[in-house]
Order: C-alpha cells, then sequence, then structure tokens
C-alpha cells in the first residue's frame, strides 16, 4: 500500500506527501487513536482493513472530516473472489502468521549464512543446493535468494591452487551449479572491490589473463563432474535463480524416480 501511494504521488510534480503509517490495526481503540491524528491533520486516507465494523467507523469518520478515503483491498478482493468463486474470509493479520513455509524459509536462510563462502564443507550433503565459481561470481546473493525461497544453498568458492573439498566428490542428495562469468566482467567487479577496500590493483586478482585461466579452470570442472552450469554475466540475480530452481526442481524429480 505504501508503494502504491508513492508512486502515485510521485506523479504529481511539486507536490510533496507526508505519510502516517499506522500498522496491525486490529482493535477499536487502536482504530480511534488513528482517526485522532487523521482529525488533526485531515488528508488522504488508504486502508487494509479487512473487518467491515472497523471499516465502516473509518469510512464514517473520513466522511465527517473530509478525508478521501479508500480500501485498497476491496478492488483486488473482488477479482480473486470472482476469479475463484468463493468469498474471502476477512481474517485480519492473515499474511503475517506464521506457518511451516515461514519456518522452511528461516531454517533455509541459517543454514545458507552458515555455508557461505565455503564455511562447514563436512556439511554440504545437508545443502538442497550448492553453487561453485570463482570469486565475484554472485554466489553469496544467489544464496540468499534461494534460501529466500526455502531452498537451502551453501557456496563454495573455486580458489586458484586450492583444490576443492573432498565432500564435493561424493555428495548425492544436493544439486550441484556452477556459476560462471565473463573475464572481463569479473575483472571489472574486482577492482571496484579493491577500490572500494583501497587495496593494491597490482595483483593476479585483476589480471585478465590469471582470471581467464580461473574462469576456464571452473568450466573444465563442472564438466569432468557433469555439473550443471550458468552464465551470470548478464543475469540479475532473480534471473540466475530461477533458472536453478528449475534445475532444482527437475533434480528432485530424478531423486524421487531413484
Amino acid at each position: 500500500m505504501i508503494a502504491v501511494s508513492r508512486a502515485v504521488a510521485a506523479q504529481y510534480q511539486g507536490v510533496a506527501s507526508i505519510e502516517h503509517v499506522y500498522p496491525l490495526v486490529r482493535t477499536r481503540a487502536q482504530l480511534d487513536r488513528a482517526i485522532d491524528e487523521i482529525e488533526a491533520a485531515p488528508g488522504i486516507v488508504l486502508f487494509t482493513l479487512v473487518d467491515s465494523e472497523l471499516s465502516g467507523v473509518l469510512e464514517k469518520a473520513c466522511q465527517e472530516n473530509g478525508s478521501p478515503c479508500l480500501s485498497v483491498l476491496q478492488p483486488i478482493l473482488g477479482v480473486f473472489e470472482s476469479y475463484l468463486g468463493t468469498a474471502s474470509i476477512s481474517r485480519p493479520g492473515a499474511q503475517h502468521m506464521l506457518n511451516a513455509d515461514y519456518f522452511k524459509r528461516i531454517d533455509a536462510l541459517n543454514f545458507t549464512m552458515m555455508h557461505d563462502d565455503g564455511q562447514q564443507p563436512e556439511n554440504l550433503e545437508q545443502a538442497d543446493v550448492v553453487l561453485l565459481g570463482v570469486s565475484r561470481t554472485s554466489k553469496t546473493p544467489t544464496s540468499i535468494y534461494l534460501a529466500n525461497r526455502g531452498i537451502k544453498t551453501a557456496n563454495v568458492p573455486l580458489v586458484p591452487d586450492v583444490p576443492p573439498p573432498a565432500a564435493l566428490e561424493n555428495l548425492r542428495k544436493p544439486l550441484v551449479v556452477g556459476l560462471l562469468a565473463s573475464p572481463e566482467r569479473i575483472v571489472q567487479i574486482r577492482q571496484n572491490r579493491l577500490l572500494a577496500l583501497n587495496a593494491d590493483q597490482e595483483t593476479p586478482y585483476v589480471d585478465r589473463m590469471s582470471v581467464a585461466e580461473e574462469v576456464a579452470h571452473s568450466r573444465r570442472l563442472f564438466a569432468q563432474h557433469g555439473w550443471p552450469f550458468i552464465d551470470v554475466t548478464r543475469r540479475s540475480i532473480e534471473e540466475t535463480a530461477a533458472a536453478i530452481i528449475d534445475l532444482y526442481k527437475a533434480h528432485k524429480l530424478k531423486l524421487m524416480a531413484q
């Protein structure tokens, strides 16, 4: 609702809006406090109350003090009811209720943070997805995005002259996915990172030939083990994660068929 109101306000040049937000209004006493403030500073009122009694009180108060008001949910509920062929349950705060999916996401996020950047490689078999790639191939943000979808994700960096964890060789349950990017893109990102850290730029870490060899080595490793890989050079985190989720779904079906 806040995003919608801001988007609309932005369409009017020279207009600056002042926001007053009243979250989690569930009782008449909470609503009365909000109404008192609206009466003190009238303005456009957008609300998402699903309790018909509270909505009626608010609409009447706004009408009396000349504040235009609109139920943001009502038109959308109407579309849903028409499409689904059933009425809504008018349950306040239903979107905030904790359920199994919520706890699954929290569990996945905790696992992902504990297994970021090659930590605890002995636990890789517990992951749903393991991401591999050289430095600056978006392993961590992609892992966090997947965790927010309930997928336990570990990521392992491929470092020159350092063998990958031996545990990778014997993984059975997790889907292993390699991440690639063009050497030019990786060099650009690494240079920006070194600048931010005020670090020395004269290092193989940002040398074009050295980075190209890192990428080629990772590609050979993925091919050797038959691990699928994704080129993230021109992909957003969301696009990369979507491709991984598709691979993961197919991987789960394969495991179930065994």
